[in-house]
């Protein structure tokens, strides 16, 4: 039995994939935050700390558009990592206008010791899917998302 009313095969396509795809982000995320919280940090805190640890340090406004969230909310974020002594910021040297933040040697630390604990459950998560599946998925969104941005 159909619960949604039918607007013609290829609407009909397009929105079954979106709600599969909001299920699947919607369910996926809830048990990603589940496993964040447990280090104490919220998902943007993580977010920043995981680029900041893999790409090195940057302004708040790439910082920004790595992670798809406001300069504001983003300045909060490093404010509060900051805080923590997690980050510093510090002026570039080639734009003292321009504030670099960058992971203080506890935040590369605890980045160290929680990235592979994440990444292991990352993992687990996605293991229901095989290698070949999950590399298959990630195509499909990555052709997806760039047609979408253009």
């Amino acid at each position: 039995m159909k619960t949604t009313k039918q607007y013609g095969k290829h609407a009909d396509a397009a929105l079954g994939m979106w709600v599969k795809l909001a299920r699947a982000y919607a369910t996926f995320n809830r048990e990603t935050v589940k496993d964040i919280r447990r280090y104490g940090l919220t998902q943007p805190q993580f977010g920043a700390l995981e680029c900041l640890g893999h790409l090195g340090a940057m302004t708040i406004g790439d910082l920004s558009r790595k992670m798809l969230v406001s300069g504001g909310n983003m300045t909060c974020v490093v404010d509060n990592l900051e805080k923590e002594g997690l980050v510093r910021r510090e002026h570039s040297h080639e734009d003292r206008r321009a504030v670099i933040v960058a992971l203080t040697e506890k935040g590369d630390t605890l980045f160290q010791e929680i990235f592979p604990e994440h990444a292991e459950r990352i993992t687990q998560l996605a293991a229901v899917l095989s290698e070949a599946e999950q590399a298959e998925l990630s195509r499909l969104l990555k052709k997806l998302g760039q047609a979408l941005a253009d």
